[in-house]
């Protein structure tokens, strides 16, 4: 990534999970805009702008130990605290119709929007995962939904309100495993892809 991002901007998301080992490869490349290849003997130039993103506080990393003081001051030249989506509920709407837009074409659906009960459902919820947990969620919607339009049905949240909740977490995990099955014409290994677990767990999940 580094040499590809060579003269431009590397964007390096939850930066707060990196292993120590990935955290003294990155400081070299910071400190001295060299890397080398896996498996090459050659050090390679590069010129690139990092642009960071956690939603942990590496402060505090840094005081447990857990994350290198010098890495992390090498980051922190101009940091931009973006508020938790709970404290930007306007912003959903804007970031549903996106995100629909995207999943959208992605998986070759004509889904075009959410219904207003959907919607109020998504805003209710405190997003804990922030804008990555919404993008799931709307995702799964996508492939979830018969119609144009998300509704409250279609959205599958594990900590949504009990009076939104319409279906049983169980009723509503088999129904996406079986859109997720016709979508990928019951390539079990493409299913375990688009759900992001092991083949194992989905021959677990089938068998209840």
């Amino acid at each position: 990534k580094f040499e590809i991002a060579d003269g431009g901007t590397l964007f390096l998301d939850e930066i707060g999970e990196m292993s120590p080992t990935m955290q003294v490869k990155l400081l070299r490349v910071l400190q001295e805009k060299t890397f080398e290849r896996v498996g090459g003997v050659n050090p390679i130039n590069v010129d690139v702008r990092i642009i960071a993103a956690t939603n942990r506080n590496l402060k505090e990393m840094v005081q447990e130990g857990t994350f290198r003081e010098d890495l992390y001051y090498r980051l922190n030249v101009v940091p931009i605290k973006l508020p938790p989506l709970r404290e930007r509920r306007e912003d959903i709407p804007l970031l549903c119709d996106f995100l629909i837009k995207k999943h959208a074409e992605k998986l070759h659906k004509k889904v075009k929007g959410i219904t207003p009960q959907a919607l109020r459902m998504l805003k209710r919820y405190h997003w804990p995962g922030n804008v990555r947990e919404l993008d799931n969620v709307i995702e799964r919607a996508v492939i979830l939904t018969k119609d144009e339009m998300i509704k409250a049905e279609d959205i599958w949240i594990f900590d949504a309100p009990r009076e939104v909740r319409l279906k049983t977490l169980r009723e509503m995990e088999e129904e996406y495993i079986r859109k997720v099955l016709e979508y990928v014409e019951f390539d079990k290994e493409k299913a375990a892809l688009v759900l992001d677990i092991s083949q194992e767990e989905l021959e677990q999940k089938l068998r209840k």
